[in-house]
């Protein structure tokens, strides 16, 4: 019986999990299923540009993990039971793959459901603000300020990257409105000098008022009412004071924290349910620095790589290895034209970033009987040659000195490859000339 990999939400995380997953297991031992409740691959960090009036084109996730023997099925996670390894879910109607209520066992469950906004029961948020944490909400502002003509007014609360991209993306895009930012404290103040002092640029460059020291207690029709008692005049009031996690997880019984997020080992793995992974802004991951890492797109990537990285050492039987955790820096646009980015943890002067880990090439079968993919090349992708006669990356390439292997290294030829040891090509030796004549720049980079 396969092993049963079932990887909850297709977002940053969930994609890319799903995605390296297929490429490192071998689909003879392994069965992978996302679940996701829209059949598009929403991009988050580009809906502000959705809601100021931008057209996006969205990719359909059947064509993202086309030939990749990923499983998509359509539906709302409504409960995850981890003692009995199971998810249940409710239909959504139409869209590409499997849809429809029901129940779905896993063996390996990959928890990727992110977060939404944060509303720090504010009174008003949810009745009269706005948000972009979700397709549904930045096609909902993107009507209302289509509605709003010259001269309308629109707030802008939270000083964070979504804030400030935000009130920077609708200022340029519509200049005809008055935009405005509330901030608890002072915008930018997390910036160096420097970036501070650029963007308060771009603020008087796009006409942005900005109100400092200025929490937001309550969220009225028209207006929003700070701690301090002003009000604030504001036609659309857009929420963007922080992300929250859905309380799924901690109904199911997964250890988290007081916000709600798993909490995880090195390896992104739960600590009481060893059968289950987190990765994105619902893990409560360490990073290197001994810091929780902040919820982000970068964030999403670095714990899925790690969570992928555990998931197939652990079924192949391989040692864990273990991936960077940094949190490098921030990249902040200021409309179209303009952007910031802030280091954040990036390695010291003279100080070398640390060797990537060095995998097996070959195929095996670990304690699980789980095989993992052949290593496609030593070589890096972009020196890489693809072609019709060889599996992705099996070609021979041509390559600059400093990637080149020694002629006496290029001993064999493989058409092509199979996962089954049984059934692939017999080793073809080859002799200089040989080699010489079907790799020629790899001979002469080190006769020369």
């Amino acid at each position: 019986m396969k092993h049963r990999i079932v990887v909850l939400g297709a977002g940053y995380a969930g994609a890319w999990g799903a995605g390296n997953l297929a490429r490192r297991l071998s689909p003879a031992d392994t069965e992978i299923t996302v679940v996701n409740a829209v059949p598009d691959f929403v991009e988050r960090m580009r809906l502000h540009h959705l809601a100021a009036g931008h057209d996006l084109a969205f990719r359909t996730l059947s064509d993202v993990f086309s030939g990749t023997g990923v499983r998509l099925r359509l539906g709302r996670v409504t409960g995850v039971d981890p003692e009995r390894k199971t998810v249940t879910l409710t239909g959504e109607g139409g869209g590409h793959g499997e849809h429809g209520e029901g129940e779905l066992a896993y063996d390996t469950l990959l928890y990727t459901l992110g977060s939404s906004v944060a509303q720090h029961d504010v009174p008003g948020v949810a009745e009269h603000a706005f948000d972009v944490t979700g397709l549904p909400s930045a096609l909902r502002l993107r009507e209302r300020l289509a509605r709003l003509g010259t001269g309308g007014s629109v707030l802008v609360v939270g000083e964070g990257l979504t804030g400030i991209e935000a009130a920077t993306e609708f200022a340029e895009s519509r200049p005809d409105l008055c935009v405005s930012l509330a901030a608890r404290g002072e915008v930018g103040a997390w910036l160096s000098p420097r970036a501070r002092r650029h963007l308060r640029r771009a603020f008087d460059r796009l006409g942005i008022t900005v109100h400092d020291n200025s929490g937001i207690d309550a969220v009225e029709p028209g207006r929003a009412i700070t701690a301090d008692g002003r009000s604030l005049a504001a036609d659309v009031t857009v929420w963007s004071a922080g992300f929250a996690v859905h309380p799924l997880a901690a109904g199911s019984g997964l250890e988290v924290t007081g916000s709600g997020r798993i909490v995880v080992d090195r390896t992104m793995r739960s600590l009481t349910h060893p059968d289950v992974y987190a990765a994105g802004d619902c893990a409560y991951a360490i990073g290197e620095n001994g810091k929780p890492l902040p919820m982000s797109c970068a964030t999403a990537g670095f714990t899925a790589q790690q969570a992928t990285a555990a998931i197939t050492a652990r079924l192949t039987g391989r040692p864990v290895p273990l991936t960077g955790l940094k949190y490098y820096g921030n990249h902040i646009s200021l409309g179209r034209r303009d952007a910031i980015f802030q280091m954040v943890d990036a390695p010291r002067a003279g100080q070398r970033p640390p060797r990537r880990h060095r995998r097996d090439r070959r195929t095996r079968r670990g304690h699980r009987g789980v095989r993992s993919r052949r290593r496609q090349s030593h070589l890096p992708a972009r020196h890489r040659r693809h072609g019709p006669a060889h599996s992705p990356g099996r070609g021979l390439a041509t390559t600059p000195p400093r990637y080149a292997r020694p002629p006496h290294l290029v001993t064999q030829v493989r058409p092509r490859w199979s996962p089954h040891p049984d059934t692939r090509p017999p080793r073809r030796q080859v002799s200089q000339g040989h080699a010489r004549r079907i790799a020629p720049n790899l001979c002469d980079l080190h006769s020369a």
